[in-house]
């Protein structure tokens, strides 16, 4: 794969940002806050995002940037980079080594690229549109899961679902797995073709925009839970591996 200089800059900040993560999980150390909405932020959350939007603005200065814990900069260009220093942050917080720095870029209200970083994992998931999805350098595509009593599903924060449970429940007995893997790892797993569904009632844009790209890039199929496709105002995640996205959906809608 060729990669572009966006992607060459993401991952330059991914790794970047994975160096002080790791410095403050390794040091026992992790200074926390409650932000506004009541989601904690650490002190390595704060330090990473900057350290991602610093190497980004070295190399293209008129771009937009959005981060989670520093809010949106700049308005006027066609370019809007997409931050999530630690997914995962309350993993993180416990030693849970389920976390990742999200990095992706939108074009236009499309996104083009995306980086996800598991360090503890070892986990480097990338795509861009057009040149497939890769896992540590190995192109990585979804499951040939074509029946839901054979599909694996994975699901996002239960409480979320306070409007959809049933609709859950109903699709979790009609699958051969149900598993609660949350975050930006469920989608990991649908890239990487080990499960084959994955729903999330409450997610942010910086959430899920690196993961959009490149599960869709691995084969698989990205959208909200109604169907509609990933915007900068997507408030809910379906990902699955392409072949029974429209089932799913309509499991979902009931």
């Amino acid at each position: 794969m060729q990669k572009s200089e966006f992607l060459k800059t993401a991952l330059e900040a991914a790794k970047k940002a994975e160096e002080i993560i790791m410095q403050h999980y390794d040091s026992g150390k992790l200074d926390t806050e409650l932000k506004d909405d009541m989601s904690p932020v650490t002190v390595a959350d704060k330090e990473a995002e900057k350290i991602i939007i610093k190497t980004i603005r070295s190399r293209f200065p008129e771009h937009s940037i959005l981060g989670e814990e520093s809010g949106r900069d700049g308005n006027d260009s066609e370019y809007l980079w997409v931050i999530d220093p630690i997914d995962g942050t309350k993993n993180y917080m416990r030693k849970i080594p389920i976390f990742a720095i999200e990095i992706a870029l939108m074009k236009d209200g499309e996104v083009i690229m995306g980086v996800s970083n598991a360090p503890v994992l070892k986990e480097l998931l990338y795509a861009e549109k057009g040149e497939g999805a890769y896992l540590n350098g190995r192109k990585i595509t979804v499951s040939g899961t074509k029946e839901l009593d054979k599909a694996y599903l994975c699901f996002g924060g239960l409480k979320h679902f306070k409007k959809r449970l049933d609709n859950l429940i109903r699709f979790s007995e009609s699958a051969m797995a149900c598993r609660g893997y949350g975050d930006f790892f469920g989608y990991h797993l649908i890239a990487q073709g080990k499960i084959d569904v994955m729903i999330d009632c409450h997610t942010n844009i910086w959430d899920i925009a690196a993961m959009s790209i490149i599960v869709d890039e691995a084969g698989g199929k990205f959208t909200d839970i109604e169907g509609n496709p990933v915007t900068e105002k997507i408030d809910s995640a379906l990902a699955t591996n392409g072949k029974m996205h429209g089932e799913v959906l309509r499991l979902l809608l009931k």
